[in-house]
């Protein structure tokens, strides 16, 4: 069932309970929820959970004390649950044995996180991209799999409006048979300024915070929010922004994966100690059309609908661009044709929409359906970026066989769909 019929039908149904007089009071269940990375966007995920008013708020945690007790402020004035705080992840879950696992830590963290919440019986949500390998990725969805738990990756933009509206359009085929597709995102974050080395601040707890990464030398600029950009711990723009966009096309398409993909980069322009890419180009090549990926730290050009980030699709029948602020345009080939627009309806102050996903979730505990944004379409998603990167490193194209899930032909290249883990930490299997 799509998520239109799935909104309907649940519409219907919440109208036959209102209606004399078969009016049941409501009360929702009360979901022990715990929270494990208490960042900025860990706090935006819990404040959308606090408002459904279906959990308690049991723990929070986090290895930096500092962001912990800025998150535990914050949610002291959203609710009376008075959460216990942990540094921990693995005795946050073994005390408190929660339903529900909300995992916004760095990526690097991710796999290990998910797997020991569903392990331990609880239902995960899951930010993007889903994992730092690819191998990660497949363990976190076998282990979903195996404790038949929801685990539902934060991909808003599936479910916002003008997302699911415009993927209407698209599938209808008013824009034609659709050859080739472009994702950008465009950035300008300036010439930079190195970061000096330094010792990690009080309260933080820097060995635990690499964990199965290498134990690396602390800048600034890698915590609180600037560690996307150093490989260690994730995987660049491609591995942030990129599976919002790749879950957008695979969406769009029947294919499940493309077969073939090649990627360059270049990550020495900027003055800055971090590592991942400021310039990246990939082409993965489908069955049926070819998609492009490009990103640039370098200059945040807006493209033809005033948007620096988004989806081109193009057709036989014109232009159709999926945006995020903006909404979405369609630019017909015959200029005597209107071009088709529908504005955004985001939520504010972060302009997305977590609550529609944190919805589907709730609705998917009881009734043990697979989310609209279930983990399986996470891995695919962000197996894109990883596949990506990893074509960079290697300085030539790869083969993606999907079903056997693994690289055709290229024991160098099958070696980086895993990477080794620092001890004591055990990669999953």
């Amino acid at each position: 069932m799509d998520r239109r019929s799935f909104i309907q039908k649940t519409g219907m149904a919440s109208a036959v309970l209102m209606t004399p007089p078969y009016l049941i009071p409501h009360r929702p269940a009360k979901y022990k929820t715990v929270l494990i990375g208490s960042g900025w966007w860990g706090l935006n995920i819990l404040r959308e959970a606090i408002r459904s008013g279906q959990v308690t708020v049991a723990a929070l945690c986090d290895v930096d004390e500092n962001q912990l007790k800025k998150c535990k402020t914050e949610v002291d004035k959203l609710c009376n649950d008075q959460p216990k705080v942990y540094k921990d992840y693995r005795e946050c879950i073994k005390a408190e044995r929660p339903d529900i696992v909300i995992n916004a830590t760095p990526d690097h963290w991710h796999a290990l996180i998910a797997i020991e919440a569903l392990h331990s019986g609880a239902h995960v949500f899951l930010e993007k991209p889903i994992s730092h390998t690819v191998k990660e990725g497949s363990a976190i969805e076998k282990a979903a799999r195996d404790a038949q738990k929801v685990c539902i990756v934060d991909f808003h933009r599936r479910y916002s409006p003008h997302n699911v509206s415009g993927m209407d359009f698209l599938k209808s085929g008013k824009a034609g048979k659709i050859h080739s597709v472009r994702a950008f995102v465009h950035y300008n974050n300036g010439p930079g300024k190195k970061e000096e080395e330094s010792a990690p601040p009080a309260g933080l707890d820097w060995d635990f915070y690499c964990g199965p990464a290498p134990l690396s030398t602390y800048n600034p600029g890698m915590h609180p929010r600037g560690w996307r950009q150093y490989t260690q711990f994730a995987n660049g723009n491609i591995g942030d922004w990129g599976p919002h966009w790749f879950d957008q096309i695979l969406w769009w398409t029947e294919e499940k994966m493309p077969r073939k993909i090649y990627s360059t980069q270049k990550s020495d322009i900027r003055n800055s100690l971090a590592n991942a890419p400021e310039e990246q180009r990939a082409v993965y090549e489908f069955e049926s059309f070819i998609c492009t990926w490009e990103h640039t730290l370098l200059s945040n050009h807006p493209e033809r609908q005033g948007e620096n980030v988004g989806v081109y699709f193009h057709g036989t029948e014109g232009v159709f661009h999926m945006g995020w602020q903006r909404g979405w345009a369609f630019y017909p080939n015959d200029t005597k044709k209107e071009i088709i627009k529908e504005a955004a309806k985001m939520n504010e102050p972060d302009q997305q929409n977590i609550d529609l996903v944190w919805k589907d979730l709730l609705d998917c505990i009881p009734t043990g359906k697979r989310p609209f944004a279930d983990i399986e379409r996470g891995r695919h998603a962000t197996n894109m970026a990883l596949l990506g990167n990893l074509s960079a490193k290697l300085g030539r194209s790869i083969e993606w066989d999907h079903e056997k899930d693994m690289i055709v032909g290229d024991k160098a290249a099958n070696k980086l769909l895993v990477r080794e883990y620092r001890k004591p930490w055990v990669y999953p299997k």
